[in-house]
């Protein structure tokens, strides 16, 4: 790159930043996750509004040049995969074991309701999703409607104070089940991009990565207690976990892509495997630096970038967007709903714990951004996406403290 090409690329960062911190501080004072502002930020920033507006300037700022696009995307990636990664650090696979049944009950019809009508949607009305035929788009789909958002989520029990109670623990644990089966169909949804691959390979690789991740966890829970010690013992000073631990997020990235599956797998894999250690690394200044970084500097960027991809009005379906809402705020909240009820939960505790699952968030969005980046789906269907996983992000936690106190 020139210097102006430089001059450039500095200062869409400075402005992606500037629209994230605004974003954020907003809808932290409107008591939303910063999450959301970002994203809206982003929609501000990109072609929706500044480039609607000032369509020059726009074009002066971010202009269509590679080499400033493939060096922002290379920022972006990066931010993507350190975010799995924080979002990885908050599954705790040893609290799948707390309350096992209503748990399991909750977290899978959760998931199988909404994955059931996602997929058959598509296959049903084909010209609505715009289908072309075969079964990528409608498993893709049903993986999208169904999985849930960890990360907003916990935030919001911690702003509930509902993260230690009976519900909370509930949510987070099927939350986590929830995380584990959806990033292993999403893995199996790439597979089948690839020619030639048959179904029994899809499965395989659906069962892989989730036995992978399982595998890990496992190997983790002996592994983490001795690994960060010795991280410590050997490179005392402050920056040493931090490279460590980024050079492992890395080494599993390159792994997962030559697997030919996304990246962010393997930085979310990377996660759930040091989450095991956390009670060791909440007492280390490490780990505040290594989530702070993530989630301050590298999230935004990605998040901010989001809507930069898309025009949100020209792109705009209302149709779709109303069958993405109803199919995964129903699928979803009806599923866990039951499944909490046949675990032995009372009606509205259930109904709270379904509604706490139906935020999606950051997660969807990341998603729906490797979906677009593969092709598997069109600009439509990504803001559709997009904007369920904001509504349901916003209105999880109000339903959610509103069965609540109606129980009590």
């Amino acid at each position: 790159m020139n210097q102006q090409d430089w001059v450039l690329f500095f200062i869409q960062l400075s402005l992606m930043l500037g629209m994230a911190l605004l974003g954020g501080y907003t809808m932290r004072r409107l008591g939303h996750p910063s999450v959301l502002g970002e994203l809206i930020g982003g929609i501000i920033l990109g072609p929706t509004v500044f480039g609607a507006l000032v369509p020059r300037l726009y074009a002066g700022v971010f202009p269509v040049q590679p080499v400033i696009n493939s060096a922002r995307e290379a920022v972006i990636t990066l931010g993507m995969l350190f975010f799995l990664f924080s979002a990885g650090l908050e599954v705790n696979l040893v609290k799948v074991q707390g309350r096992p049944l209503v748990s399991v009950l909750t977290s899978l019809l959760g998931v199988l309701i909404p994955f059931s009508v996602g997929f058959g949607s598509v296959l049903a009305f084909p010209g609505l999703w715009g289908s072309q035929g075969g079964y990528v788009l409608p498993v893709f789909t049903g993986t999208a409607l169904s999985i849930s958002a960890m990360p907003v989520i916990a935030r919001i029990l911690m702003d509930l104070k509902l993260l230690d109670h009976e519900i909370g623990s509930v949510i987070m644990v099927s939350a986590v089940i929830d995380d584990l089966i959806g990033w292993s169909l999403f893995a199996a949804t790439l597979s089948m991009i690839r020619p030639g691959t048959s179904g029994w390979q899809i499965w395989g690789t659906f069962a892989f990565v989730l036995g992978v991740i399982f595998l890990a966890g496992l190997f983790s829970r002996w592994l983490a207690p001795r690994f960060l010690p010795w991280v410590l013992k050997t490179f005392p000073w402050k920056g040493g976990l931090i490279t460590i631990v980024a050079i492992w997020i890395l080494a599993a990235a390159a792994m997962t892509e030559w697997l030919g599956l996304h990246p962010v797998l393997g930085a979310f894999q990377v996660g759930v495997m040091l989450s095991l250690g956390l009670d060791i690394q909440k007492r280390l200044p490490a780990y505040e630096n290594i989530q702070q970084f993530a989630i301050s500097f590298f999230a935004p960027l990605y998040f901010v970038s989001v809507g930069l991809r898309a025009d949100f009005i020209k792109g705009f379906d209302p149709a779709l967007v109303l069958v993405v809402l109803l199919i995964a705020s129903l699928g979803k909240i009806g599923g866990a709903t039951l499944g909490a009820r046949l675990g032995g939960m009372s009606l509205r505790e259930a109904l709270a714990v379904g509604s706490g699952l139906n935020a999606r968030g950051a997660i969807e969005i990341i998603l729906a951004t490797v979906a677009l980046e593969y092709k598997i789906i069109d600009q439509r269907i990504f803001i559709a996406l997009v904007v369920m996983a904001l509504l349901t992000s916003m209105f999880s936690g109000p339903l959610m403290q509103r069965f609540i106190q109606s129980n009590r």
